[in-house]
């Protein structure tokens, strides 16, 4: 948001809050939920997504309808004959199906079937808004049209979402729980998104309540209620999480807690790789590609390998303990 967009939307909301809080908490989430530019921005980002069109071209494009909206599914190897694993693979917040497109080529290149999907109001989804509801009302879209998936791999907000899937946590929509999950960069709560958009566009107590209790009525569940590292605890399901400690944009400590749900979550430190380029990162891709060959869930040993003098990819033991 530019300088004097913000100067707008501060003041529209603080005039707004003046008269009904309520409302203007309405309008926050709105805001909130409102969702970025599709085009690349810089020559990296435009070049990064010229090279994921490639690699989707040679998907099959298939629109998926749910309750809500719209989402664009790309599936590689569809047309395969004989039983074959079945990947579902989504991308973060302002992402798309091109900047995980290495990562989908990748697992399909194993002979699985992946579906990429485009969250509603990214890719070449309907929309200009998003938030969980619809993005776990399209991941169970995609269980629907295309089945069950032995795994299903998620990058920040998307793997959040394909937690919160797999938990059934939102009334009104049948889990999507795959044999195995891949969390990669993923927070496991959401309140402190809130707290600080609200601290950014400035939004005072009373205000910045009503735009959390927004949560509950548009999702099904409390603000308080989203945490996703929760949401693993019970799966019974093997879980990878994959985190950078330099990762900027969603903390570590995330990836910390999801590791207290139990001893059948994985943690591997992906050090040096930051939040995005974890998503294609060749050493990060081979692990994914282990965890999801793997016949059984094994007993964990801790296993490091350096890449260099900056990135190291470590796994680790995970303790077994219970948080409240």
């Amino acid at each position: 948001m530019s300088s004097f967009a913000l100067k707008v939307t501060r003041l529209g909301l603080s005039s707004l809050s003046r008269i009904s809080p309520r409302l203007a908490g309405k309008a926050a989430f709105k805001l909130f939920c409102l969702t970025p530019s599709r085009r690349p921005r810089g020559a990296k980002a435009e070049a990064a997504y010229a090279e994921g069109r490639a690699r989707l071209s040679s998907a099959e494009e298939i629109m998926l309808p749910f309750q809500g909206g719209r989402a664009m599914a790309y599936r590689f190897n569809g047309g395969a004959n004989g039983r074959r694993k079945r990947f579902l693979v989504v991308h973060g917040w302002g992402s798309s199906s091109e900047y995980m497109s290495e990562l989908a080529a990748f697992l399909a290149s194993s002979g699985a079937e992946v579906i990429s999907l485009d969250l509603p109001g990214h890719g070449r989804s309907r929309g200009r808004f998003l938030n969980v509801r619809l993005a776990v009302s399209a991941i169970a879209a995609a269980a629907e049209r295309f089945g069950a998936f032995d795994a299903t791999i998620g990058h920040s907000f998307g793997g959040a979402s394909i937690a919160i899937a797999a938990a059934g946590f939102l009334p009104g929509i049948e889990p999507v729980l795959p044999d195995r999950l891949v969390l990669i960069g993923a927070p496991s709560a959401m309140g402190w998104l809130f707290t600080d958009f609200g601290r950014m566009v400035r939004l005072g107590p009373v205000t910045q309540a009503a735009l959390e209790a927004e949560v509950g009525h548009v999702t099904g569940r409390t603000l308080d209620e989203y945490d996703a590292g929760r949401g693993v605890r019970d799966l019974g399901r093997s879980v990878l999480v994959i985190h950078a400690e330099d990762d900027k944009e969603v903390s570590a400590e995330h990836a910390r807690a999801y590791a207290t749900a139990g001893d059948h979550v994985r943690l591997l430190w992906a050090n040096g790789f930051g939040h995005r380029r974890i998503v294609s990162a060749a050493p990060v891709l081979e692990a994914i590609g282990e965890f999801l060959g793997e016949a059984q869930a094994p007993a964990w040993q801790e296993n490091a390998l350096e890449t260099d003098g900056k990135t190291v990819i470590s796994f680790v033991r995970t303790p077994v303990r219970r948080v409240s």
